[in-house]
């Protein structure tokens, strides 16, 4: 022991003596555990980039390419305009027949999300102003696509109402009254500029709580903290050598994730790139708290791996306003994401990523995952002993 502890010395910057050298040993350590271990430099730099291939390619809540069915009974130069209108239009892919018997069979069995029936007295109630000129059928086995689904058709059939109005010679809505809309912030309202600066939270959760979930409990179980307990490291170092390897890693990772978000899949960053390490620097000081008292709780690799993906992973993709929107949720669970840190990260970082350095939502969410990240440090230490039982 003396010979190895001495070796330890000799490979030390010299300046360093005392605490600082105990608390570097403990970080060269881990920071050799972190490279021996394949599973901790896949979370935090291959699973990253998979992520984002998903957010980024394979998750999109844009619809587009719905595909469609129309229903032509009787042939009309108002009905070959309205088929066009959506033909034309880059949210739909139209199939087109003569029956609707012809149509329904593929609604039931998916192949359509939705069916427009254009009768054969279709141009005659046009004409007398009938409120039910067209029978719209929507597949709803998913209510929120079905939504979405039947307001694009809204959408466009309104707009063919207005084009044939003004071909008629009569006015329309738009012609009494100029519209202008402006989009802030998310000018195309492409889901993919929301879902990557969102995608850094889960990141990070991974690395923060994930991976450090596992070092206190791998030291039980592997009868390493016996040999730790007995040096003169004291709580502090042994939590700053712990966390200090993982801090630099998740901050790497999130250097990375913003490079390619902004560099490769064109997703803006309209605010500091100081301020966004501060708030990502933040919510991973929480992130590690929570991972390193689960460990310290658990001294189980397996459990605290389990617990870490319930109180870490899931909350910070479900509950936080990365995929699904809050205020559609019920009452209780809106009030329970008060008490999640990814929500106000998940802000912040849309914040930061499409209107700015908007202190009036950074800085809130910011004290409030210090004070989340200062609840966690706190139990941690309290929990770590530095006898054995």
């Amino acid at each position: 022991m003396n010979a190895i502890n001495g070796a330890a010395h000799r490979k030390s910057p010299p300046l360093l003596k005392g605490r600082p050298l105990r608390i570097f040993s403990l970080v060269r350590k881990e920071s050799y555990q972190i490279i021996r271990d394949p599973s901790s430099i896949l979370i935090a730099f291959i699973l990253p980039m998979v992520l984002l291939v998903l957010f980024g390619y394979g998750v999109s809540l844009d619809l587009t390419n719905i595909k469609i069915g129309i229903g032509v009974k009787m042939p009309s130069p108002a009905t070959a305009n309205l088929v066009h209108s959506f033909q034309n239009s880059r949210y739909f892919e139209v199939n087109k027949a003569r029956d609707r018997r012809d149509l329904e069979p593929l609604l039931v069995e998916g192949a359509l999300s939705a069916v427009l029936i254009i009768p054969a007295d279709f141009s005659k109630r046009l004409l007398r102003g009938d409120i039910h000129p067209v029978q719209v059928l929507v597949r709803g086995t998913d209510a929120n696509t079905a939504e979405l689904v039947l307001n694009y058709i809204q959408g466009t059939w309104q707009t063919w109402l207005d084009q044939e109005r003004v071909s008629r010679g009569g006015r329309t809505a738009s012609s009494l009254v100029s519209v202008e809309p402006r989009i802030w912030f998310n000018e195309t309202i492409n889901s993919r500029a929301a879902l990557l600066p969102g995608s850094i939270a889960v990141i990070m959760t991974l690395i923060g709580t994930m991976l450090t979930s596992l070092v206190v409990a791998r030291e039980w179980e592997r009868g390493t903290m016996e040999a730790l307990l007995a040096t003169p490291a004291t709580k502090g170092d042994l939590l700053l050598g712990k966390c200090i390897p993982y801090f630099l890693l998740g901050m790497l990772a999130m250097g990375l994730v913003t490079s390619v978000c902004t560099l490769l899949m064109g997703v803006p960053l309209r605010g500091s790139l100081w301020l966004l390490a501060v708030v990502s620097a933040t919510f991973l000081c929480f992130a590690l708290g929570l991972g390193l008292f689960i460990s310290t709780v658990t001294r189980n690799q397996f459990v605290a791996t389990q617990a870490a993906l319930i109180v870490g992973f899931l909350p910070s993709f479900i509950l936080s306003g990365l995929v699904f929107e809050l205020d559609s949720m019920p009452w209780p669970i809106r009030v329970l994401t008060y008490l999640l840190p990814p929500r106000y990260f998940v802000s912040s970082l849309r914040t930061l990523f499409l209107a700015g350095d908007i202190w009036q939502v950074i800085l809130p969410d910011t004290c409030v995952m210090a004070g989340f990240a200062a609840f966690f440090l706190i139990m941690t230490a309290k929990k770590t002993k530095t006898v054995l039982d």
